[in-house]
């Protein structure tokens, strides 16, 4: 009869977060296309690129039961909690309508967002 022998454990090697790139940026102004706030605008508070979500000031608010500290009063606390960019659309700045975008270089050499809708393009608020 042969001895048992026990294999090592392979360690499993997590990969760093990667950045996922977004169409949209702190300060555009959105319309979300699906789930529960569906048709609501407002704009962007916060990105978050390394989870592909984001902030948008009135959509998705949740409250929270805080307890008072010596800082700060204790209660329910209201804010916006992040969703998926895929769930927002940038609005045409022609129209006011959700668009999609796509990126045309300028002969500067910088990259601007266009409205397919009307090609007119979007300008960064940063």
């Amino acid at each position: 009869m042969k001895p048992l022998v026990f294999k090592k454990a392979k360690r499993i090697r997590h990969k760093p977060p990667v950045r996922v790139r977004m169409h949209i940026t702190k300060g555009d102004t959105v319309q979300v296309i699906s789930g529960e706030d569906k048709g609501k605008r407002g704009r962007v508070l916060q990105v978050h690129p390394k989870t592909g979500r984001v902030t948008i000031e009135g959509v998705n608010v949740v409250k929270r039961h805080r307890r008072a500290t010596n800082t700060a009063e204790g209660g329910i606390v209201e804010f916006a909690a992040p969703i998926h960019h895929s769930k927002a659309m940038l609005l045409d700045p022609k129209s006011g309508e959700p668009t999609r975008v796509r990126r045309r270089r300028d002969t500067d050499g910088t990259v601007e967002r266009i409205a397919v809708k009307s090609e007119q393009p979007i300008p960064r608020s940063r």
